[in-house]
């Protein structure tokens, strides 16, 4: 099993597998936000590798650990 992540869109015929895809996940996967890109993009470390995310949702900030659902951040996590 590749552990490289699926481009977004998944393209058809494609299926997720693994506990840290950011893109089909059916629940929130905490990652850290390594650094942000322009139009609210963000590249997070998912700790099998690096995804590029959507950061339009929240205010977050690079060291931030964001929950992430279907490619986009929806909380900032609080320690």
């Amino acid at each position: 099993m590749s552990t490289e992540p699926l481009p977004d869109p998944v393209p058809a015929g494609h299926a997720c597998h693994g506990d840290t895809c950011v893109t089909c996940s059916d629940e929130a996967v905490p990652v850290t936000v390594v650094r942000l890109l322009d139009d609210a993009i963000a590249v997070v470390d998912t700790g099998t590798g690096q995804e590029e995310i959507s950061v339009a949702l929240v205010a977050a900030g690079v060291g931030d650990t964001v929950l992430v659902h279907a490619g986009e951040a929806i909380a900032i996590v609080e320690e």
